[in-house]
């Protein structure tokens, strides 16, 4: 049995894409978790992804994931794949309608006892779940790196002390920029970034769309602004944040340096912003990440 180095936790959704001029996209593969995964792909990677598994996911979908994810946590279950309507609107706007009848058993995951054994060597976990379950996931991995991707519906203000209780848990805490006004307020970026330092994250990582990302760690007065990689055309932002958390969790496993975990980041994410849906690793992939990485790197700003 293989022993993948990184594990992302969460839900393979199908997703049927309608677009405003009213293209549609329909069978493509989706789901945050997944979209994680790409973004360790792209940095050479091969996670497992913990995830109950349908009857009915389409046999190219079956395959690209038998490719890019080791399968082993793929738990299989006797109904049908949670799919969704994803309807874009033209600023930007996404709803999500899903198309099954249940689609809570798949969102909550498969119970931490069906976590095939091989993956509790990780040393490092992506996790888009409710701050219910983070001190469950800490005592499945005391010593590995917990990336924390707090899911949209629990960032609101009555949850604000559960959060900085939960964010002393993880290692690294990375909400989208409306997420973390939702949870704190209308506030400026760097006082996001300083508030979340302040209740105890280690490391925090703001999303913040086509403005960039925002980083700091425990320790340091500096926080680090990153702008957007540019991409030739951005065909859809969906997914992009899941894959920079990806990509950060490996960057900042393997040096524990904050400007390469965010450039690691923010590569992986420009990547996504080229196609609908999970993106495949170019051809010239190492290549094509060296210029960005390097891109990235000489347009960083260190803020005070």
């Amino acid at each position: 049995m293989s022993q993948p180095d990184y594990v992302c936790i969460g839900c393979v959704i199908i997703d049927d894409i309608v677009f405003p001029d009213g293209e549609t996209r329909m069978g493509v593969l989706g789901g945050g978790s997944t979209h994680a995964a790409a973004g360790m792909v792209m940095w050479g990677k091969r996670p497992g992804l913990f995830s109950y598994i349908g009857s009915d996911v389409p046999d190219a979908i079956k395959e690209r994931l038998r490719r890019d994810v080791d399968e082993q946590g793929l738990i299989p279950i006797d109904q049908p794949q949670i799919r969704a309507w994803q309807i874009f609107e033209w600023d930007g706007k996404r709803t999500e309608i899903f198309r099954v009848e249940n689609p809570d058993h798949f969102l909550a995951g498969p119970p931490l006892d069906r976590l095939p054994s091989e993956y509790l060597k990780a040393t490092g976990i992506h996790l888009p779940d409710d701050a219910i379950r983070i001190p469950q996931w800490r005592a499945l991995f005391p010593d590995a790196v917990l990336m924390w991707e707090p899911p949209p519906p629990y960032m609101v203000k009555n949850n604000r002390e559960q959060f900085c209780e939960t964010v002393k848990i993880v290692d690294i805490v990375s909400p989208n920029l409306l997420e973390a006004r939702l949870l704190y307020g209308p506030d400026e970026p760097i006082a996001l970034v300083r508030a979340m330092l302040a209740d105890g994250a280690n490391v925090a990582a703001l999303r913040m769309g086509e403005a960039g990302s925002l980083v700091g760690r425990q320790g340091s007065d500096h926080l680090l602004a990153l702008p957007a990689v540019p991409v030739p055309a951005v065909v859809d932002q969906t997914g992009a944040g899941n894959a920079y958390c990806g990509a950060f969790l490996v960057g900042w496993d393997e040096t524990r340096d904050l400007r390469t975990a965010a450039c690691y980041a923010g590569v992986a994410a420009s990547f996504t912003l080229e196609v609908v849906g999970v993106p495949e690793p170019p051809a010239n992939l190492e290549q094509v990440r060296s210029e960005r990485y390097q891109w990235l790197d000489e347009h960083i700003r260190e803020l005070t």
